[in-house]
């Protein structure tokens, strides 16, 4: 059954997300006095090892493999921001459980705009925080502290394209730019004084422009609803595809670093931000690994092809860690996946999976196929956790 399912990649995608649902202005900080969250719990705060290989537990020095999951959207395929107000004790719930199957780091992916806005003919310098959303976002940096997980925070989501604001769209390059500078001005205030945090990911999947873009689309194609990649530009001004990259994570991590100097920052790659690939996101590891604390990147492992994945994983190794931020047997047989995990050891540094709010219990009761095959990757996951 799960081998006939995996015969097509976007056909097991599709199978799980059907059954599933059915990723220069000035101003003050964007939060409120007293919006930072005060550490509740004896965590260690997280680091870049000193061979720039992996990363430690400060001030132990004890090694840390990063071991989690996404928490993109839960079994309905509502995001986040969706039910984490009305349906708290959901999250709380699959917190724990997420813990109990043994990760220790959570993947969260916050919108946009759900955390700024802007009043109908205000200038881009007054765009406001929602303080309503960061007061959530507060709680959610406590319950990890207390459940014992880290949080990889990625922002600037776009999924659903019917909530991103006609405004936002509207704007130029370098007011699009300030306003996602924003955004992590005011996440990061929130999370500054918390070790529960392993990171801040800039943007799942950025693309920059080859050249000029037809339209006014920001927006990669949607994938069973949602766009999980995003342009940066639309254009490029004479710039070279990674000269546009280092700009906007400059940009945005000079934005981090006034609200905090501490936490970890990173980007989601995929893995045509290798050049030379045919498609290519201008986000080439080579140019942009000098500001960032570690490389993440995306790799579901194909059928057949564990060796070439392998390779693949090498090339972003460009001298600091490598995390594999999202992955999962859904386009590979569980022996496949497996092998792939065991000999990407000493490569990467961390893998980062997904959950979405069935338990093992549940989806054992469950005769559809999807359920099944979600089954088998978290038995998968505890039976290969790095950190037992």
């Amino acid at each position: 059954m799960i081998h006939r399912a995996q015969n097509s990649a976007m056909t097991f995608r599709k199978i799980l997300q059907a059954r599933l649902v059915t990723p220069t202005i000035a101003g003050a900080l964007l939060v409120a006095e007293g919006c930072a969250v005060r550490p509740l719990s004896r965590m260690e705060w997280l680091a870049v090892a000193h061979d720039g290989k992996g990363f430690v537990s400060q001030p132990s020095g004890r090694p840390f493999t990063p071991w989690g999951f996404n928490y993109d959207h839960d079994e309905r395929g509502r995001l986040l921001e969706d039910y984490w107000e009305s349906e708290w004790t959901k999250v709380e719930e699959d917190f724990r459980e997420m813990r109990r199957l043994g990760a220790n780091v959570v993947r969260v992916h916050l919108q946009l705009a759900k955390f700024v806005s802007l009043k109908s003919g205000r200038p881009v310098s007054k765009v406001e925080p929602n303080e309503r959303a960061l007061k959530q976002l507060g709680r959610l940096v406590q319950l990890a502290e207390r459940v014992g997980l880290y949080l990889d925070v990625t922002g600037l989501g776009c999924y659903h394209k019917a909530d991103v604001p006609a405004w936002y769209d509207a704007l130029s390059e370098d007011d699009r730019w300030a306003v996602q500078a924003r955004f992590w001005q005011a996440v990061a205030g929130v999370c500054r004084d918390s070790p529960a945090i392993f990171c801040y990911d800039l943007m799942n999947e950025p693309v920059a422009p080859a050249g000029p873009k037809k339209g006014t689309e920001w927006l990669g194609p949607a994938f069973a609803g949602k766009h999980f990649v995003q342009w940066i530009s639309q254009e490029t001004k004479g710039r070279e595809r990674p000269t546009i990259a280092r700009e906007w994570i400059r940009r945005l991590t000079r934005a981090i670093r006034e609200a905090d100097r501490r936490h970890l920052i990173t980007v989601g790659l995929v893995p045509w931000s290798l050049p030379g690939r045919g498609l290519d996101s201008g986000f080439h590891p080579e140019a942009i690994v000098d500001d960032l604390d570690f490389i993440s990147v995306h790799l579901y492992p194909e059928r057949g092809k564990v060796s070439e994945e392998i390779e693949t994983l090498k090339a972003f190794v460009v001298g600091k860690p490598v995390v594999v931020e999202e992955t999962f047997p859904l386009k590979c047989s569980p022996e496949e996946f497996t092998a792939f995990v065991e000999r990407s050891r000493g490569i990467a540094s961390g893998w980062i999976g997904f959950y979405w709010g069935r338990t093992p219990e549940e989806l054992r009761a469950s005769n559809q196929i999807a359920d099944a095959l979600m089954l088998k990757w978290l038995e998968l996951f505890e039976k290969l956790n790095p950190n037992r």
